[in-house]
């Protein structure tokens, strides 16, 4: 009989250890809580509660924990047609944390599913406005102007979107083929224009040449032996080429200014 007496306070103080045990936690440094007692939230600094020690009243205080940590949410891929009727799949990868975890619960049920929903339509809208060549080239720009848009849409939800990345852009393999045949032509009209620049510049330097060549009769003689020398340099043909009398034009002049029986030189 005096052992049920003695027994029935240790139980009873085990009891009331458990159950003030229960309402301990311990918070990451990384994680927040948001208390409810009586199903109203406590204010705490910042929005929430932690890190480190969290003492609760059982029964009537619960917590929800929050994780500040960024977090990756990849979009599945998403049928869009761009502003050139061009049907193509797109995903994306978001990277977004939570600022406000008070707001993170009290504003949205799951802000996590909220924010994936958002960027699903958003990266319609915001791609379909666009030209296939512009979700090809201007891929950076594209990201930056989702960021913008998905961060106003998630920041009465306390969450803050930090990035967003295009991952793969999926064409038809008929607009491929185009894409091609366009890079080959876009490469051919590129060294058309190189060769008559080429060409042009070569034809502006000829004018030059020829321009001092025709300041000095004597440069245009030296030029036209210079000539000579080089194609004798070729022994394995036979070249028959005109002597012009200009060329000896100096020298008959100045035979002419010679008096009979003189000499020259």
């Amino acid at each position: 009989m005096m052992s049920h007496i003695f027994l029935s306070p240790l139980i009873l103080l085990l009891f009331l250890i458990l159950f003030l045990a229960n309402g301990i936690r311990i918070l990451k440094e990384y994680e927040r809580a948001v208390v409810f007692r009586l199903g109203r939230t406590r204010p705490a600094l910042f929005g929430g509660y932690g890190p480190g020690l969290i003492v609760l009243v059982p029964l009537i205080d619960r917590m929800v924990k929050v994780s500040l940590r960024t977090v990756t949410l990849e979009v599945p891929a998403q049928d869009v047609v761009t502003r050139d009727n061009v049907s193509v799949k797109v995903n994306a990868v978001i990277y977004t944390r939570v600022v406000d975890p008070q707001k993170a619960i009290l504003q949205v049920e799951n802000y996590l599913y909220a924010t994936t929903l958002s960027a699903q339509t958003k990266l319609r809208s915001i791609l379909g406005q666009g030209l296939l060549d512009d979700l090809l080239t201007k891929r950076e720009e594209i990201n930056i102007e989702l960021q913008k848009i998905l961060d106003q849409q998630t920041e009465p939800w306390g969450v803050k979107v930090s990035s967003v990345e295009i991952k793969n852009v999926d064409i038809p393999q008929d607009m491929m083929r185009v894409i091609a045949r366009q890079a080959e032509a876009e490469r051919e009209r590129r060294a058309k224009v190189i060769s008559a620049e080429g060409e042009f510049q070569a034809s502006q330097k000829l004018l030059e040449a020829a321009q001092v060549l025709a300041q000095n009769p004597m440069s245009l003689q030296l030029k036209y032996l210079s000539t000579l020398m080089e194609l004798a340099n070729n022994k394995t043909s036979t070249i028959i080429f005109p002597l012009p009398i200009d060329l000896f034009g100096p020298f008959l002049q100045k035979a002419a200014n010679v008096p009979p029986g003189g000499s020259i030189g």
